[in-house]
């Protein structure tokens, strides 16, 4: 059970994966280890194989995520995102998060929803951008870069859950 997920799935270690490969690699795990198989087994069996399945559960969700991915590679190249601590930013990403939770909070004031939902666009564009340069910046061995990458996507699917919960809560 030490191994890592891309070991787990046989797959190479790299941010760069192939879904579909990734899919077919976790249900012919997940066939294997499914505790269904196990029902008839002894109980230590049945452990076992609950907690394998819940292994390769957890792995799969953190391969399939892109920025679970990457904070994961870099763990297992020995880089602490120090993500709840560490809240160092560029300025101008600082500021730009600041305009971001202002728009929200206008457009949530005024019920607008077709501003929340234009600025969701937006940061949605904003976070497939920042995902290409995080793979390259990963494939560099840039890691130092790649965490503060990591740090600031995480704190832009925070902004695009706020934009998501005010357009329920103004749609409810």
């Amino acid at each position: 059970m030490n191994d890592s997920h891309f070991d787990l799935f046989d797959l190479p270690v790299q941010f760069a994966l192939d879904t579909p490969t990734l899919e077919r690699a976790y249900r012919t795990v997940q066939a294997q280890v499914h505790p269904d198989r196990f029902a008839a087994a002894a109980d230590a069996q049945k452990r076992i194989a609950m907690q394998w399945a819940t292994r390769t559960n957890e792995a799969y969700q953190t391969l399939r995520d892109p920025l679970k991915r990457a904070a994961y590679l870099l763990a297992l190249r020995g880089v602490d995102l120090g993500a709840e601590n560490n809240t160092a930013m560029e300025p101008a990403f600082l500021m730009q998060q600041i305009e971001w939770r202002e728009d929200i909070e206008d457009a949530a004031a005024a019920k607008n929803f077709g501003a929340l939902e234009a600025l969701l666009a937006r940061l949605s564009d904003e976070e497939r951008a920042r995902l290409a340069k995080l793979a390259a910046l990963l494939d560099s061995g840039a890691d130092q870069a790649a965490a503060e990458a990591v740090r600031q996507l995480m704190f832009i699917e925070r902004v695009m859950a706020e934009a998501a919960a005010q357009i329920e809560r103004l749609d409810g």
